[in-house]
């Protein structure tokens, strides 16, 4: 499952991308200072966009942790979506790009790395949730879901990448989230070995 993701992209065109959807970012906590990373691990803190209670077309963005300590104090950084409706707490999660591990061809590597990234689209979102817990404070988690037909070959599982037109409806928590979680079409998805 996804434990590496990548974001290169400054505020200021995140703000012009939703602005492009009709939706207002907020910064509650102050514009955060987004540094360019090509790698942003479970732990790290990166940005999201929260829901704004009783307001659509909106999203609050804060800097938040990636993963909250599981029961068996294990990091949550990826959350199961089947059957469950998330009616509070959602919250995007902004990426240029995601990596997939696979067994290496070259038996001298640990792992073959992948880059995935929108075709024809500077960012996209993955739908993720927020909690608020007494180890880490607020820290979110990504949702996943059985494989699409461009990550299949690679994982049997994937994150749940959202569709442009569905970033409003899921920062609305009245909208059913069952209805927006679904897989992208056959070639949505660029993917290149990188490492």
């Amino acid at each position: 499952m996804c434990n590496d993701y990548r974001l290169t992209v400054d505020v200021a065109s995140i703000v012009e991308d939703f602005a492009d959807l009709k939706i207002k970012i907020r910064f509650g906590e102050g514009a955060p200072n987004i540094q360019a990373r090509e790698d942003i691990k479970i732990t790290d803190v990166a940005p999201i966009i929260r829901t704004i209670e009783g307001v659509r077309g909106e999203g609050d963005m804060v800097q938040r942790r990636w993963s909250w300590p599981g029961p068996n104090k294990r990091p949550v950084y990826n959350f199961r979506s089947e059957g469950r409706e998330f009616s509070s707490n959602r919250c995007l999660i902004v990426a240029d790009g995601f990596y997939e591990f696979t067994d290496p061809i070259d038996k001298k590597k640990r792992k073959d790395k992948w880059l995935f990234t929108k075709k024809d689209e500077p960012i996209f979102c993955i739908a993720g949730i927020w909690r608020d817990t007494p180890e880490v404070g607020e820290a979110f988690t990504m949702l996943t879901m059985e494989p699409g037909p461009d990550i299949a070959p690679y994982h049997d599982r994937q994150i749940v990448i959202l569709d442009r037109s569905a970033w409003a409806d899921w920062l609305d928590p009245s909208v059913s989230a069952k209805s927006l979680i679904k897989a992208l079409p056959p070639g949505t998805l660029q993917v290149g070995q990188v490492g």
